[in-house]
């Protein structure tokens, strides 16, 4: 049954009863509960019979229920080929799609609908995007619900206590942030069995919910050090507050720019901790470092995931970004993924030519056997032909003559169609840390662009010296010496338009362009490459699972659907 009896307070009272009265015991060091792997069978398999009363009686055993949490939020937050927010955030947008390709990957039209918003209530993956987020929510109260009833004071002191269960008060708010730029309109829940139908309250509930969470209990987390990586530490939580400080205007219509600069301030001073020199963040010094699989320290991470195939939960971003088993050998590795995201050309013409990223962080071009001149062959239009990655998306194998013209649209895709993912590298299989790689949630880069971008929007839109010098001591990486004196900004070429482009440019591929295309104005009103402008401002959030309103009655649905 789908619904919300199912994703939410069934879940909730499992987690409840079997999760933490009835603990998984293959929990069995810190290490292995700061990054286990994400959670994609909600079904839990009880190993023992242990109750609340006789657990929880050391400080792991408090992190390990803490932190089961957050590690469900890997199967919904991370490009990992779920169903959740990360594939909604990124193919309703105009950088990323997934085009049909011969005769793979129509699956419904569900990507078509994503592309051309003209999803409905009845989509599948939004189903499973509200279950998987809303189930999250469960599990956060039932922890909350344990953890501010044990005896710590023998194991833990009270600093670490309330740090601990600050944690799930912040993640919590994170869980309504997301489930606001995607619904808008939804229940608030707090408590396990707090009711079965509860009402929908409008997302400026939801919006002053997660600011007084996040304003209460950011203060109470311990600031981030190596020790915290893969938990919720300051950087994290200021790092949230500055994301809904910045998108306030368009949630609440008020602006709260000084606020998204402050909490920014928190994070570039290293008042709230960090990874780099002096226990704060830092820039990272090129465009590899925070993406590689030796990541799992990069200076400027302010919150990631704590993936690791050694430990036996890899990042697998091969379903949603790499091609099939032929493809493997361009980086020699030992998997392959559903070749579906491609980069929209409109996107990949963004970059200039001499923009270093164009190179580091996409495949383009004909593709080879890694550390060989052997061209890789294609195996659907292009089998046993040099397989090369092309800025269109056109059944180019089908052409007749060289003056025809070739539909571009997502029914017409190719193997070979668009440039394609390669921002994280896992290393080839001889590497020492093969698929090490974290994700990274936040990173500093970002709090130098939301703090510009506050700066700008608080003088008007126009770009101050300060907003200027925040954007080019990051971007000035992408370019060669040779290049930036002509590449870098000043307060007449950083308009808020070119603002919103190089917004894009950075952070291709880290599920955030459809909340900056939604707070610029134009995820409704621009057009890019086969998508028109709906003009419908309905459109900025999605509608409600059907199957939810038939369950709760008390659900009303968004307008427009």
């Amino acid at each position: 049954m789908d619904s919300w009896l199912k994703c939410y307070i069934l879940k909730s009272i499992k987690m409840k009863k079997h999760m933490y009265k009835n603990i998984k015991v293959f929990f069995a060091t810190l290490l292995l509960i700061v990054a286990i792997p994400s959670c994609t069978n909600l079904d839990e398999k009880i190993y023992s019979d242990l109750s609340g009363d006789n657990f929880y009686k050391n400080k792991v055993e408090i992190l390990q229920g803490a932190l089961r949490p957050f590690t469900h939020m890997q199967a919904w937050m991370a490009p990992t080929g779920q169903n959740g927010y990360y594939y909604h955030a990124e193919l309703s947008a105009d950088q990323l799609a997934w085009p049909q390709k011969g005769k793979h990957g129509y699956d419904g039209g569900d990507h078509f609908r994503q592309h051309y918003h003209t999803w409905t209530s009845d989509e599948g993956r939004m189903r499973d995007a509200w279950s998987l987020i809303w189930t999250g929510v469960g599990y956060i109260n039932a922890a909350i619900a344990d953890m501010e009833k044990v005896d710590y004071k023998e194991f833990m002191t009270e600093e670490e206590m309330t740090a601990i269960i600050s944690e799930l008060y912040v993640l919590r708010a994170f869980h309504y942030m997301k489930i606001m730029e995607l619904w808008g309109n939804t229940p608030i829940v707090t408590e396990v069995g707090e009711g079965p139908n509860p009402p929908t309250r409008p997302k400026k509930d939801l919006f002053e919910f997660a600011k007084t969470e996040l304003e209460t209990h950011v203060p109470k987390l311990l600031p981030y050090s190596k020790e915290l990586v893969g938990r919720v530490s300051q950087t994290a939580g200021y790092a949230m507050l500055a994301e809904l400080y910045l998108n306030a205007e368009y949630f609440v219509g008020v602006p709260m720019w000084d606020e998204c600069i402050k909490a920014c301030d928190k994070i570039m001073s290293g008042e709230a901790g960090g990874l780099g020199a002096g226990n704060k963040p830092e820039l990272a010094d090129n465009l590899s470092d925070s993406f590689s699989n030796t990541n799992q320290s990069a200076k400027e991470s302010l919150f990631q995931f704590a993936f690791s195939k050694k430990g036996g939960f890899t990042f697998g971003w091969d379903g949603f970004f790499c091609g099939y088993s032929n493809t493997s050998e361009i980086h020699n590795v030992d998997y392959s993924g559903w070749n579906a995201f491609v980069v929209i050309p409109t996107a990949f013409d963004n970059y200039p030519d001499n923009d270093l990223r164009k190179k580091e962080w996409f495949m383009f071009g004909p593709q080879y056997k890694y550390g060989t001149d052997e061209p890789i062959l294609g195996t659907e239009e292009y089998n046993g032909k040099p397989l090369e990655y092309v800025n269109y998306i056109r059944r180019e194998s089908e052409r007749k003559s060289p003056d025809e013209v070739l539909r571009s649209t997502m029914a017409d895709g190719e193997e070979n169609s668009g440039a394609r993912f390669d921002k994280y590298k896992s290393g080839p299989l001889t590497d020492d840390n093969y698929r090490e790689n974290h994700y990274l949630l936040y990173r500093l880069t970002e709090i130098y662009y939301n703090k510009a971008e506050a700066l700008m929007r608080k003088n008007g839109g126009k770009a101050t010296q300060e907003a200027v010098d925040l954007i080019n001591i990051c971007r000035q990486r992408a370019f060669s010496d040779e290049d930036w004196e002509e590449a870098k900004y000043t307060t007449e070429t950083l308009t808020m338009d070119e603002l919103l482009n190089e917004r894009g440019r950075e952070f291709i591929f880290e599920g955030k362009r459809r909340t900056d295309l939604i707070r610029f104005g134009k995820f409704t009103t621009a057009s890019w490459w086969d998508h028109e402008p709906s003009n419908d401002p309905n459109r900025e959030i999605y509608p409600i699972p059907h199957t939810q309103i038939g369950a709760n009655p008390n659900l009303k649905q968004n307008p427009g659907y």
